[in-house]
């Protein structure tokens, strides 16, 4: 083999072991490792890592972690490279542990109402197994098509089911782990209730890869639902917005989404996307979208829209569209998830939750502050509201000495002093490191450090990752 392109004291020492343990099939280096591999999603290409592995198996993934632990060298674990927080972008002195070749439906439990799924396998697969066995599953994210399961579980995903079914946290039943010695941790619960000793799969759920390798997850399974009933709400403010959350709560058992959207985002994506179509294009106000998934299709689209009427007549809503068709349902997700916001220079995402009653403040204050110091700055806000999640995305021309970190300071700041999240769905990682004493205590973070070093000693696990 040629030699390594990095300085590593043990480089070539874990190439040549690794490719003896796990078979040169399973082992990549140099030029034969992909560019998608170190390129986080929407950035250029960050740095070629030491070596690729592609485990087939719980055993190989053992082999490869304890090969690497006791040869002190990093790994960092990686799923879909769909996250925005740097928590899968490796150095050129780490191992990539790729999950992808772990993939596939063990088990469907109709019974026990569970699915039983290897880490690599996509969430739109596992969905479409669910539902084909008569179930929903609880979790649903944009990037369905490409995030894998282990990944999403590292992460504690969010996304729009929350508000109905909790973060992916609520629906692990069991997971499987390997450790950085390459223990391997089998717990493949399939119970609701279980109270046997300590819960260590909780420990495992938005780690993010710095505590163990999550190797296969048993999650639970929810009645099937027909299709949502869908509508598109306009409001004149926030105070409105947040009555009309707890009437969609209160009137509305079957309630799947409440997302809100502020007037610059919904202007700048209408602007940008001249051929989508949505109600209110040019009024005041802010967006909501609200849908409704039962059991029976026609009985809920019929009691969502005498609910939808009752708040038009209490002033709850200022207009509402209620989806005729899926074409409508479309244009008004489309609008939602705002994608062409994604070709401004320099954009900043920020995930964070708030305490619903000082969102308001929190936005005025924080738009206002950034208007301020980058005068002509591209500044939206939209989010799950249903559950505190809340989206801010900024593009921002900077002065000489100025960079993202300026931006993010003054954003973290805010979220802090509303005792809110810096993180509300899209883990910590690497680009949020270092503003996490906005969210946890000393003494939190102490006790993380704590946990670390007794699940990996060496360090060798996601490094520079979360604290």
């Amino acid at each position: 083999m040629n030699q390594p392109d990095n300085d590593h004291p043990n480089a070539e020492a874990a190439i040549e072991r690794l490719a003896h343990v796990l078979g040169a099939d399973c082992v990549s280096r140099g030029a034969a490792i992909g560019e998608r591999y170190f390129t986080n999603y929407g950035e250029a290409p960050g740095e070629r890592p030491l070596a690729l592995v592609r485990p087939r198996t719980v055993d190989e993934v053992s082999r490869a972690l304890a090969t690497c632990d006791a040869l002190h060298v990093s790994v960092v674990v990686q799923g879909g490279m769909t996250g925005l927080a740097g928590g899968a972008s490796p150095r050129a002195s780490d191992v990539v542990l790729s999950l992808e070749r772990l993939v596939g439906i063990e088990e469907i439990d109709r019974d026990a109402a569970t699915v039983t799924v290897w880490a690599g396998t996509t969430l739109q697969a596992v969905q479409e197994a669910v539902e084909e066995a008569g179930f929903t599953l609880g979790i649903d994210l944009g990037a369905r098509g490409s995030c894998q399961i282990g990944g999403n579980v590292a992460t504690n995903a969010g996304g729009n089911r929350v508000i109905r079914y909790g973060t992916t946290r609520e629906q692990v039943l069991g997971l499987e782990a390997v450790l950085a010695d390459g223990t391997v941790l089998s717990s493949l619960n399939k119970m609701l209730k279980n109270n046997a000793g300590y819960d260590l799969r909780q420990l495992f759920v938005g780690s993010e890869g710095t505590l163990g390798v999550v190797t296969r997850v048993v999650l639970k399974m929810h009645p099937r639902l027909s299709s949502p009933a869908t509508a598109f709400c306009l409001t004149s403010n926030f105070s409105q917005t947040l009555a009309l959350l707890h009437a969609a709560r209160a009137a509305l058992p079957e309630l799947s989404s409440f997302e809100v959207m502020w007037p610059r985002f919904c202007a700048y994506v209408a602007a940008q996307t001249p051929d989508l179509r949505v109600p209110f294009q040019h009024a005041p106000g802010l967006r909501v979208i609200i849908e409704c998934a039962g059991r029976d299709a026609e009985e809920t689209t019929g009691r969502f829209e005498t609910v939808l009427a009752d708040w038009l007549e209490r002033g709850l809503i200022d207009d509402a569209a209620l989806a005729q068709s899926e074409a409508d349902t479309r244009a008004f997700w489309t609008l939602r998830e705002g994608l062409a916001i994604d070709a401004l220079p320099d954009l900043i995402n920020f995930d964070v939750s708030l305490p619903h009653g000082r969102m308001e403040a929190f936005v005025a204050q924080c738009e206002a502050a950034l208007d301020a110091r980058w005068p002509g700055a591209h500044v939206f806000f939209f989010g799950h509201l249903g559950d505190g999640n809340l989206h801010l995305c900024v593009s921002a021309h900077y002065a000489l000495g100025e960079s993202a970190e300026d931006v993010e300071a003054l954003v973290y700041q805010f979220v802090g002093e509303a005792g809110g999240s810096i993180s509300a769905e899209h883990g910590i990682g690497l680009y949020k490191r270092a503003w996490l004493h906005f969210s946890r205590s000393p003494e939190e973070i102490s006790a993380m450090r704590r946990l670390k070093q007794a699940f990996d000693p060496r360090g060798i696990l996601n490094p520079g990752k979360v604290i």
